[in-house]
């Protein structure tokens, strides 16, 4: 999976976490309206290809590529080759053998108990195809909308979908919001 990229420009020059109210060119086509909505999921990617798992690897400038590593892009923004390694037999993959799910081929997301601390409430790991929950209404296409919308909300975040395959996203963070957390886990 490729990077996606933030519709706002980060802030390079201050605090690289935010984003600054200047829409990022690359993602015009969400401000023109071409774009659906869904839910980002906070977990680690899958990849499920021919019945077959791999996890989503970042390669630091350096770094060694691991045994069947396939690059799918470089950020140049940060330097980082992305791409996908099989999941293994080890026990550093056994939520992703373990979880249900994933008998499309396609791009998931795993959630779970032991995945990122679990802000996704799952009550096991599973594999939640990407692109599928909606939010629970139509994001703002605007800085201040937008800020406003996301905050307050147990969500990651908003990806946007181009029929042509195009993403676009936002996060809480990228706003220096945090997800609220649900009063009953």
């Amino acid at each position: 999976m490729k990077k996606i990229p933030t519709i706002f420009e980060r802030d390079w020059n201050g605090d690289r976490s935010r984003v600054l109210p200047i829409p990022n060119s690359k993602c015009q086509w969400v401000f023109d309206g071409e774009g659906v909505a869904t839910r980002k999921l906070d977990g680690t990617c899958v990849l499920v290809r021919d019945g077959k798992r791999y996890k989503r690897r970042e390669l630091r400038d350096g770094e060694r590529e691991p045994a069947g590593f396939e690059k799918v892009d470089f950020d140049e923004e940060t330097g980082k080759t992305i791409g996908w390694v099989p999941v293994g037999d080890g026990p550093e993959d056994r939520w992703h053998r373990e979880a249900s799910g994933g008998e499309l081929d396609g791009t998931y997301e795993l959630i779970g108990p032991k995945i990122q601390g679990n802000p996704e409430h799952a009550p096991a790991h599973i594999l939640c195809r990407h692109g599928i929950e909606a939010p629970d209404a139509a994001p703002p296409l605007n800085f201040d909308g937008l800020r406003a919308y996301l905050n307050g909300k147990d969500i990651e975040g908003i990806v946007w979908r181009h029929p042509d395959g195009r993403m676009a996203k936002i996060k809480l963070r990228d706003f220096g919001l945090k997800r609220r957390p649900r009063d009953n886990p």
